[in-house]
């Protein structure tokens, strides 16, 4: 059977098309977030939807429409244990779309389907804010108008080029109004930055290290944050931006500890800072963490609105909630810092702690070096200097790929393997230092970035994180040791970064392009990103006071907003009435002196039909006066007369036997106008 051609189809089967190609639109990206089932369940209906509208073929019984609704509510209950909450909802929402599609009977069908899918296009920005997304919901917005206006134009079969000019039309006239909402309407917290169903946590980091965790996440290319330094920025080698900080081991996973200690008797920070003052400012992508990823050391709390942090005895600053909306937020660090104590105290046992039955051979190695001659004398820093000298000689290498390891991670590291990723080398580091009794511990975070040469952010990406650790040495208190360094130096340099592969499409894309135009064009595209980072999803309530306090305003709040938001819709208004106004008055005068003609007819009592041209009404005069000789009566010539001859002023060819303008010619049949009446 031969389909028939997309040109020859129905009017009602071509919009229907269209309408389910702008729902795929709308529904694709929300793919990756729903159930497999949801989006099986949802394709197939809208192909078969499809495959009626082609065929021209009956709707199914609504017996089907609940069947499949019923299907899907227990799919969705068995999916989430719940219909409520984000996840749940958006995925029903989907669901109810597409079924929806299945009963596109009259207009009221349609314009649910309308509304529904408005919906669903704002649920995209509950999982991502990007500008690609932005802009794939401005295409799928630009789809549905065009498909609203189309359903509101007359039969036949208009084309879609003019429907979706009108909508075109229409989204511009809304932009000035949709542009002065987004910079006064007063900043709340975005509905998908609620943090009891947040979008779903990317970052590199976690609060355990399992040996594995972090190399699976060293291959994601996606940004974890942007950073600006004031002047000059430090080497990239000595970008070291903190995180957790794990010190209890179980032969397995590092954690924070909780230390058992009375409270008197725990280690504190004891900071001492000096020297030149970092200043700069990060803007963090959300990762439903409650972490600030600051670089070492930062004394004072980094300056954020609307959130407090405080600092841990290790150093690391943690908000009182997690981030799941994008935060900026500017710090000041030093380079060169103290920590921790001078001394040897109690607290420090808790960092030389190895669980039993564990890594045998990596302690029978400490025992041994500390058997060797002299080695009763060895300071801490001594014990750290040589297992260094151990990394860069022994043969060890890094690799993104080191294998599982098994219960004795430690030992495959240090004996079989010799070869790991940075969270394999600093745990087999710290584990070797402690059986050495020098205490240790794991900090993990971002190491180092890239900086755009477009627009001077270094971006940290995924990629970027890293682990490393820090032993306690007499007289220096913690001191930062990188034992990736010793293995693979340029990893925290700018000769090994870590990349990320590209997938199909990129390497279909840039397979041909020069490595330096590839890296310009990452670069303007990351650029690009930053912007609408900065000045879209970061424009907060502090830049709206900013605005106010730039144009007057001594101490704005968000009253004042209200205030000058209230005051240009109503300027607004009466400049759009004068516009109205000046419209009306600017109308053509031709017409006006036709209306004001019909009006005062209207008013003796004659009825005439709407829109009616001069020779219409002037017909109906007569044919309503007319006598059973069809004579109309003398009074109503003159009307006539008058009709036949404002009718002539527009359409007939110029008479020279009447002279004078247009113009001229208009103010006469007004005066002459003014001299007609209807006989009562």
């Amino acid at each position: 059977m031969q389909l028939p051609n997309l040109s020859h189809l129905p009017r009602d089967s071509r919009d229907t098309l269209f309408l389910l190609a702008v729902i795929a639109w709308v529904v694709a990206p929300l793919t990756q977030q729903v159930p497999l089932w949801c989006s099986l369940v949802t394709a197939a209906v809208m192909a078969w939807r499809a495959v009626l509208a082609w065929r021209n073929q009956t709707l199914p019984s609504r017996w089907w429409l609940l069947g499949l609704l019923a299907l899907c509510l227990g799919a969705t209950l068995i999916t989430f244990k719940t219909i409520l909450g984000r996840d749940a909802g958006v995925t029903l929402v989907v669901v109810l779309l597409a079924l929806k599609t299945l009963e596109l009977r009259a207009r009221r069908d349609a314009f649910a389907v309308f509304f529904l899918g408005f919906f669903l296009l704002l649920t995209n920005f509950f999982y991502s804010q990007s500008l690609l997304t932005a802009a794939a919901m401005l295409v799928a917005l630009l789809g549905l108008l065009t498909a609203l206006v189309n359903a509101h134009m007359p039969v036949g079969t208009p084309p879609l080029w003019q429907a979706a000019r009108l909508a075109g039309g229409m989204a511009l006239l809304g932009a000035p109004i949709m542009v002065l909402l987004f910079v006064l309407f007063p900043r709340m917290s975005p509905l998908w930055g609620l943090p009891s169903d947040a979008m779903a946590g990317r970052s590199g980091l976690s609060a355990n290290m399992t040996v594995g965790n972090i190399a699976s996440l060293a291959l994601d290319g996606s940004v974890a944050m942007r950073v600006r330094f004031e002047g000059n920025a430090p080497a990239q080698s000595s970008l070291y931006f903190r995180g957790p900080v794990l010190s209890s081991f179980d032969g397995r996973t590092w954690r924070a500890r909780q230390s058992a200690l009375p409270r008197a008797s725990r280690l504190q920070a004891e900071l001492q800072v000096q020297g030149p003052v970092s200043r700069y400012q990060v803007t963090l992508e959300p990762n439903k963490l409650p972490w600030l990823l600051v670089l070492d050391a930062t004394p004072q709390a980094p300056v954020l609105v609307g959130k407090r942090a405080f600092m841990t005895r290790e150093l690391q600053w943690v908000l009182d909630q997690p981030v799941t909306e994008l935060l900026r937020y500017d710090v000041e660090s030093y380079p060169n810092f103290r920590h921790g104590p001078l001394d040897a105290q109690p607290g420090l046992q808790e960092y030389l702690a190895l669980p039993a039955g564990f890594n045998p051979r990596t302690l029978q190695l400490a025992a041994e070096l500390q058997g060797a001659p002299g080695a009763n004398t060895s300071s801490n820093a001594q014990w750290v200097a040589l297992v260094m000298q151990r990394l860069r000689s022994g043969g060890y290498s890094y690799s993104l790929e080191p294998g599982q390891y098994g219960q004795h991670s430690a030992d495959e590291f240090w004996f079989d393997r010799k070869v790991g990723f940075c969270e394999h080398i600093a745990s087999s580091f710290v584990i070797l230092m402690r059986a050495l009794n020098v205490p240790a511990r794991i900090v993990t975070g971002y190491q180092g970035g890239e900086k755009n040469m477009v627009d001077d952010f270094w971006t940290v990406r995924q990629s970027d994180a890293h682990a490393w650790a820090e032993v306690w040495i007499d007289g220096q208190g913690w001191q930062r040791v990188d034992p990736t360094s010793a293995v693979a130096p340029g990893r925290t340099g700018t000769l090994e970064r870590l990349t990320a592969p590209r997938g199909v499409i990129a390497t279909a894309i840039l397979g041909n392009v020069s490595p330096e135009l590839a890296l310009s064009m990452r670069a303007a595209w990351d650029a690009v990103n930053n912007r609408w980072n900065q000045w879209v999803l970061n424009y907060t309530q502090v830049k709206q006071l900013e605005l106010l306090k730039n144009i007057g305003f001594e101490e704005p709040n968000w009253q004042d907003l209200i205030y000058v938001l209230c005051a240009i819709v109503v300027l607004t208004s009466l400049g759009a009435a004068l516009w109205s106004a000046w419209e009306r008055h600017q109308q053509d005068p031709w017409l006006r002196l036709l209306q004001r003609a019909a009006l005062q007819l209207q008013k003796s009592g004659v009825a005439l039909a709407a829109n009616s041209t001069p020779r219409q009404i002037a017909l109906q005069l007569r044919a309503s006066t007319a006598p059973a000789s069809n004579q109309p009566q003398p009074a109503v010539k003159p009307w006539t007369d008058w009709l036949i001859r404002l009718e002539a002023l527009r359409y007939a060819a110029p008479n020279p036997a009447h002279p004078g303008s247009i113009k001229q010619r208009l103010a006469a049949l007004h005066r002459e106008l003014k001299q007609l009446h209807w006989p009562k």
